[in-house]
């Protein structure tokens, strides 16, 4: 057990020096301007990627099911400008519904 806390420490330790590193040495003032475009962008890619695949798989399969329904009302709500307690909720009870219907 005691194992898993030093990894757990050292990975957070890791992830804030790198972001440290991030923040030191690539100022984004610096760069030119595509390149600042694209460092500014990416991260929200890849969390869209990230919600997409977990959202649509379940192991090696494209699955489509009720977590679809949720995050695509939770997109619609976010993009209506809601509140995020109501954007959650809104997904939960819409995935909550269509699981207990099938």
């Amino acid at each position: 057990m005691t194992s898993i806390w030093i990894g757990i420490g050292v990975l957070t330790v890791g992830a804030y020096l790198l972001k440290l590193l991030g923040f030191t040495v690539l100022d984004l003032a610096r760069l030119p301007e595509p390149l600042a475009d694209l460092a500014r962008l990416l991260p929200i890619a890849l969390f869209a990627a990230l919600v997409v695949i977990t959202t649509v798989t379940a192991g090696q399969h494209i699955t489509i099911d009720a977590r679809l329904a949720g995050v695509t009302v939770a997109g619609i709500a976010a993009w209506r400008k809601a509140p995020f307690l109501i954007v959650v909720l809104a997904a939960m009870i819409v995935t909550g519904a269509i699981r207990a219907l099938t």
